[in-house]
């Protein structure tokens, strides 16, 4: 053995020699090394730079940013030299002493022993093609990791290599470096950590994934070597917190989705350059704990998932982007923001607005809320209200206001499937990509499937006077073309007053409910079929609001109505928006007149009504006292009736019949938006070939009954 022993050392002298002898290797500088560092999390950061988020970028390894030796404890360097390398101070990267003892270890038989010094660690660490196991390299690549290690201490000092292997090593699993380390194990930063800490993480250093006897028996041993105050018990204490530690989890969490959709908006590869957001940290942590509250307190009727967007009306930016329920969701990394789920009642505003525009009805006209039936293609539908009762005749103000359904499906056949499936388009609706026949009536109630992103600001834009512009997620991104006007600034007007009369919705909703706030907002409820999706969205002069609750499964809540689900969240919300002053209604647009309405025998109040210029009442009051309490009726064409041209016969000679009952005042009829004749008589149409929306109106332009019907077939012009 002694034999031995002198010819490896004569061997490793002769081979330290040829090392010495070759050309130097290059290695790169220690500002180059630091300059390099890519954190594996990429902090994002709110309209202020606070942090919400940190994103993962590389799944390769855990690393946080590049932590100076000045700002690492000195306990954690003392250990880690303790554990690693000794003799770090003395050698000039290659301990000879160690490699001598760690081979006559293995001649002997004796336990494997490292010879790597923290040099010649950070070597390997530095060079692709030396990355192996330490056990596992080859003796040409402990040749050339040991040449690197000489160059390194030549060109490096001692505290610059130091520094580097703290911000490079793994400590445990995926953690790289001692920020990562520190935070994840521990809750600290690298100057904050204490001694059985610091003997932990140097423990850790030999076998990242040590189970925990292995660990407690090495850092007790550390512990010993170095003769530290740390108690027995603070090391195994700390051993046991650092083993069950997640290490996966970000430091800030408050934005996990609104990350992702900034990120996805950046070209590859991120760089080291936090992303920055419109986020307000304010406003989204205060959103997340309020759906955690609301969804903790209705867990018992089977609601898991929630989601919440809050923008500024004036700039489309985002101050809040809660995108699912986190730990109470199955499914968190689901993004409830942009998932498309079906809308329930929330599209009704911008139906009544289409009608509204097309002055086809005016905020004080009737609409029987009585049973209907419908032919569809898949059979009879009848519309219900949500409390399956009926109210007769009741003005467009409370059939919008109170979310009545029979009323909102009537005005959907005055105005035309197709007409507002364009309308939705125009709002930013891109899941509405059907005809207007493929959702049929239903359409009215929500039957679309349509994401909190599209509702919101489809809401901003009757909170702005009609005007749409895209939301913005980054401060330095542009909306996709300029505002523009998708609906009439009066009817927009109108619908916003009417969503913001506490008094019109009572019948459905009562005085007090979570839509009432101090100050003057505008919202709306809606629930999808059988209670899958619930919605509350709304708007003051300043901010939307939109909430969502249901599950990603799909699966049906149990008795959650809109004032129990999301409108509490909203209520929370957009009241401390406000907790600093009020918000005043929307100022007043020209071309619309204020005049006197009555309801003598429709049990509604009366009031005040605002007109769109020219559809205002030309009748007395003593007049639209004596109004019929059921208007006339269109007796045919009976609604979704199927016209068939008949070839054989000249199209002159072809005729369809429009006929109502007996009611009384003037009546006329009007065809796809244009007066065809008066409406107290029978009058002839010549058939034109496609879809058609006809309606009868009342002197005062109050539509009383509306009907669609298609005519199929070609007209021959050469036939007479």
């Amino acid at each position: 053995m002694r034999r031995a022993a002198l010819a490896l050392a004569a061997a490793l002298l002769v081979l330290a020699g040829w090392l010495l002898c070759r050309p130097e290797p290059s290695v790169p500088t220690f500002s180059e090394v630091r300059a390099a560092h890519r954190p594996s999390d990429l902090p994002v950061l709110d309209r202020d730079g606070e942090v919400v988020q940190e994103l993962r970028v590389d799944a390769t390894g855990r690393r946080l940013a590049w932590v100076p030796l000045a700002e690492i404890s000195f306990a954690l360097q003392a250990a880690v030299i303790a554990a690693e390398d000794r003799r770090f101070y003395a050698h000039a990267g290659v301990d000879a002493s160690s490699l001598l003892a760690a081979a006559w270890q293995q001649i002997t038989g004796g336990s494997r022993r490292g010879a790597s010094t923290i040099t010649m660690q950070v070597a390997a660490l530095l060079s692709p093609d030396l990355q192996a196991p330490a056990g596992s390299r080859s003796l040409s690549q402990k040749w050339h990791q040991a040449r690197r290690a000489w160059t390194l201490e030549r060109l490096w000092s001692k505290a610059e290599i130091l520094e580097t292997y703290l911000n490079r090593v793994t400590f445990r699993g995926e953690l790289q470096g001692v920020g990562a380390a520190a935070h994840v194990l521990f809750g600290k930063t690298p100057h904050g950590l204490g001694e059985a800490e610091a003997i932990v993480l140097a423990a850790l250093v030999r076998s990242p994934n040590a189970a925990r006897a292995v660990l407690s028996r090495r850092a007790l041993a550390l512990r010993e070597a170095m003769g530290g105050t740390a108690s027995s018990e603070e090391v195994l204490a700390s051993a046991s917190r650092a083993l069950e530690a997640p290490t996966a989890r970000p430091r800030t969490a408050l934005a996990a989705h609104a990350a992702r959709h900034l990120a996805a908006g950046r070209p590859a590869p991120l760089g080291p350059a936090p992303l920055r957001s419109t986020l307000d940290a304010r406003v989204q942590r205060l959103a997340v704990a309020s759906l955690h509250r609301q969804l903790s307190a209705v867990a018992e009727q089977h609601v898991r998932d929630g989601a919440v967007l809050v923008v500024d009306n004036a700039s489309g930016e985002v101050l809040a982007y809660v995108g699912s329920s986190g730990g109470l969701s199955a499914a968190a990394q689901v993004d409830g923001v942009r998932a498309r789920r079906q809308a329930g009642s929330t599209l009704k505003p911008f139906l009544y607005s289409l009608a509204l525009e097309r002055r086809l009805l005016t905020a004080g006209s009737l609409l029987d809320d009585a049973p209907l039936e419908l032919a569809t293609a898949g059979g009879l539908y009848r519309p219900e209200n949500y409390d399956n009762r009926f109210r007769g005749l009741v003005s467009v103000r409370t059939a919008l206001a109170g979310s009545l359904n029979v009323p909102a499906v009537k005005v959907l056949t005055l105005v035309g499937a197709d007409a507002f499936v364009l309308r939705l388009r125009q709002l930013g609706f891109e899941g509405v990509t059907e005809a207007g026949d493929f959702y049929g009536p239903a359409l009215a109630l929500g039957s679309a499937d349509v994401s909190l992103w599209e509702l919101v600001n489809a809401y901003r834009t009757l909170a702005n006077g009609g005007r749409w512009s895209a939301l913005q997620l980054a401060p330095d991104q542009h909306p996709a073309g300029a505002a523009r006007r998708v609906l009439d600034e009066q009817a927009a007007y109108l619908v916003s007053m009417i969503l913001g009369d506490r008094e019109s919705r009572s019948g459905t909703f009562g005085l007090e409910s979570p839509l009432g706030t101090r100050s003057w907002t505008a919202v709306k409820t809606g629930t999808s079929k059988d209670m899958r999706d619930n919605w509350c969205v709304g708007f003051s002069r300043r901010y939307t609001v939109g909430v969502w609750v249901g599950n990603f499964s799909g699966e049906a809540m149990r008795d959650v109505s809109g004032t129990t689900g999301a409108a509490p969240v909203w209520l929370e919300v957009m009241s401390w928006l406000h907790r600093d002053g009020g918000s005043p209604p929307p100022p007043l647009p020209a071309g619309l007149l204020a005049r006197p309405v009555r309801f003598p025998r429709q049990g509604e109040p009366d009031r005040i009504e605002w007109f769109l210029q020219g559809t205002e009442p030309r009748a007395a009051l003593s007049e639209l006292a004596e109004a019929p309490v059921r208007p006339a009726r269109i007796v045919a064409p009976v609604d979704g009736t199927i016209i068939a041209l008949d070839p054989d016969i000249p199209p002159g000679r072809q005729r369809v019949f429009f006929e109502s009952s007996a009611g009384g005042g003037p009546l006329r009829w009007v065809l796809d938006g244009e007066d065809v004749g008066l409406g107290g008589q029978v009058t002839a149409w010549m058939p034109q070939p496609g879809k058609h929306r006809l309606a009868l109106v009342d002197g005062t332009n109050r539509s009383i009954d509306a009907a669609s019907f298609e005519v199929r077939g070609a007209l021959d012009p050469d036939t007479d």
